[in-house]
């Protein structure tokens, strides 16, 4: 038996996602900015991905601009924000845990002169709301929060960034937001939540790697740092990759009603947080109203990586936290203020909407079966 809990660093390929590949590998080769059939054919089939995308943020479809996946997402908007708005002021607001391609962009920003506002965080991973207000000043001319964290699934209070902004009197200040992790999990409407600039990828939501999407709201304007093309609007030139975008659409209408996945998740998210209750040892470092997709504990006693080979040889497949960190402590669990204790034991689960009982099951078979053999052993 095998137990692929790693969602959170990609999932599975859905069968509408492959047939669709397919279609767009063997049938709808063309490039889309070609003016022949071939290419007018796979222009509409990039457009009718593209609508599919925007339907599921509810916003129109040229607000939709398609890029290689959630990090370039969020340095497009990252760093096109900021460089577009300099004259305007000098201050970015982000948090202390946000993704590295966030984390990235802010230094080399900070390096050019920006002054970087990390916001801390408690216990829980989320950041305090009267910390936000008293950072936003008229000077600030982004605010870059994640909505999901990707490694302790908390989820943030973003439609506070766009008031705290207004608050300050810096209506002008552009909101982005890292939502990755959320989308396909959670409804989401960047109109309502008050965000200008949204990043979401195709390989979390049982699509294909090599795609993802930038939601610039209408009338937001980014300093593009990639150039020789039209194509995406000159946010993110170069030919698209058609089959990568067709499974990324295709994925995005295969998602089923967000109450009955979210509901799914959350039974098995309890079923297995009761059965690890059972067991000494363990500290559980996501908070309790965490996404139930991300669950994030500690094997005391145990290293990280001896507990993943273990469990990576009976089939059980986890993760020490984020996949675009392998091998560096979780900046996010330092941030916490957790101990080295469990920073060094810290272990994600990650389900999907495929995620079976069984494989809980498996899990907690193998998590008990290496604490009784490293027991042993010591």
């Amino acid at each position: 038996m095998e137990a692929y809990l790693d969602n959170s660093a990609t999932t599975p390929l859905c069968r509408e996602a492959v047939e669709r590949m397919n279609y767009a590998l063997t049938t709808c080769w063309g490039n889309p900015s070609s003016l022949h059939s071939h290419g007018i054919a796979a222009s509409e089939l990039l457009e009718e991905s593209r609508s599919i995308i925007a339907n599921k943020l509810s916003c129109e479809s040229d607000e939709i601009y398609f890029t290689s996946g959630g990090t370039e997402s969020n340095n497009i908007a990252v760093l096109g924000a900021a460089n577009a708005m300099k004259r305007r002021g000098s201050r970015i607001i982000t948090t202390s845990v946000e993704h590295s391609s966030v984390e990235e962009s802010v230094q080399y920003l900070e390096s050019q002169g920006f002054d970087v506002i990390r916001l801390r965080v408690n216990e829980n991973g989320m950041i305090d709301e009267r910390q936000l207000y008293a950072a936003t000043n008229p000077s600030v001319v982004l605010i870059s929060i994640m909505y999901v964290n990707n490694e302790v699934g908390t989820i943030q209070p973003v439609e506070f960034a766009n008031r705290a902004a207004v608050h300050a009197g810096a209506s002008n200040a552009l909101i982005h937001c890292d939502a990755v992790q959320a989308f396909g999990k959670v409804q989401l409407k960047p109109y309502n939540m008050g965000v200008d600039l949204m990043s979401i990828s195709s390989h979390k939501i049982h699509g294909p790697k090599g795609a993802g999407a930038l939601f610039v709201k209408k009338g937001t304007r980014i300093a593009p740092h990639s150039f020789g093309g039209l194509q995406e609007g000159k946010i993110r030139p170069g030919t698209e990759p058609l089959p990568a975008i067709a499974g990324f659409g295709a994925a995005a209408a295969a998602l089923p009603d967000y109450t009955h996945s979210l509901h799914h998740a959350m039974q098995l998210r309890d079923y297995m947080l009761s059965g690890i209750s059972a067991m000494d040892g363990i500290a559980v470092n996501s908070p309790s109203n965490a996404l139930p997709y991300v669950t994030n504990i500690s094997v005391l006693g145990i290293p990280s990586e001896v507990m993943l080979n273990y469990l990576s040889n009976m089939g059980i497949y986890v993760s020490n936290g984020s996949a675009c960190s392998k091998g560096h402590k979780s900046r996010v669990l330092k941030a916490m203020n957790l101990n080295e204790a469990r920073i060094n034991s810290a272990l994600r689960i990650s389900i999907s909407r495929y995620t079976t009982k069984e494989e809980i099951d498996y899990l907690l078979y193998g998590i008990d079966s290496a604490q009784k053999t490293m027991r042993k052993l010591k």
